[in-house]
């Protein structure tokens, strides 16, 4: 049997959350790793419950048979020098580099609103026109150095951050090289008013890593409807596991199957865990993610 080009992973803001840490904050790490693993995933994300560096973490994961995936990096490239930034990143690219990873899961989070549950979305920073050029540059070559280590560097738009739109995406790909990889976020494109077919279609050579998240629409639109910041939106249930919305799975992994993907497929659906049973969702999102990357060949059936 040859080995499979794609992995399924998870991550753990479908227990705890990182950006609010009250929700799930009473769910044990133990708890997490045991019912990620029996959900059927091969792998997880970091999450704030983790130890951070190797030697403790290898062995968290090993009596789980879970690997690292990857985990997230909140840049600040905007206003910041390539060899700060270098400086500032250095023991999370070596625990990333010990543990094995492929992919650096990078945002630049320079005023981001995400995390302050007072700002609704509308108040979220803006890239000027002046900055732009500056801060691709800046980031393709921290992205080129990343990659001197082994790690691509996938860059993440996200809600309430300076990159969020579709068209802000389109623009980072375009004016940065080739070195910075497309992190492809079903659900963070779908709210910030993007179709993610059409996103992987245009960028499916610099897709480097996915997060798979659906979208309840009644919540989305209520968000956007009433100003309500991005924190409110993940406590309302506006993101859930593949096929419980309205995203087009099969349609968003058809692209990454044509260019010959290769590397993780992670369920990434932050949700309130009082409300919605961590292993009953990420348990319906393996079984979902799966048949979906079947259908398009990314697994083999």
């Amino acid at each position: 049997m040859t080995e499979q080009k794609v992995r399924l992973g998870t991550n753990p803001i479908g227990w705890s959350n990182d950006d609010l840490p009250e929700l799930g904050g009473d769910i044990s790490l133990e708890t997490c790793l045991a019912e990620a693993a029996e959900a059927g995933f091969a792998g997880i994300e970091l999450g704030n419950k983790f130890p951070r560096n190797s030697a403790q973490l290898r062995p968290v994961l090993d009596a789980h048979s879970l690997v690292l995936v990857s985990g997230w990096y909140s840049g600040s490239l905007r206003h910041g020098t390539v060899d700060v930034e270098w400086t500032e990143i250095a023991d999370h690219l070596t625990l990333l580099e010990e543990m094995g990873c492929d992919v650096l899961v990078y945002c630049d989070t320079t005023d981001s609103i995400q995390a302050d549950r007072t700002r609704s979305l509308i108040t979220r920073p803006l890239m000027t026109e002046d900055a732009w050029r500056p801060f691709c540059d800046r980031l393709t070559e921290l992205a080129e150095r990343t990659a001197e280590r082994g790690l691509r560097l996938a860059y993440h738009p996200h809600m309430g951050t300076l990159i969020q739109t579709e068209a802000e995406a389109d623009r980072l790909m375009e004016e940065t090289g080739d070195a910075v990889g497309l992190l492809l976020d079903t659900g963070h494109i779908t709210f910030a008013g993007g179709d993610p077919v059409a996103f992987a279609e245009r960028h499916a050579e610099r897709i480097a890593h996915v997060h798979t998240k659906d979208v309840r629409e009644p919540v989305m639109q209520s968000i956007l409807a009433n100003g309500g910041s991005f924190l409110d939106a993940v406590i309302d249930g506006v993101f859930t596991v593949p096929g419980d919305g309205i995203v087009d799975f099969e349609g968003a992994l058809k692209p990454l199957a044509a260019v010959d993907y290769k590397g993780w497929l992670v369920v990434e659906a932050e949700q309130d865990a009082a409300k919605a049973n961590p292993l009953q969702y990420a348990s319906m999102g393996y079984r979902n993610l799966s048949r979906y990357a079947v259908e398009v060949g990314l697994l083999d059936g």
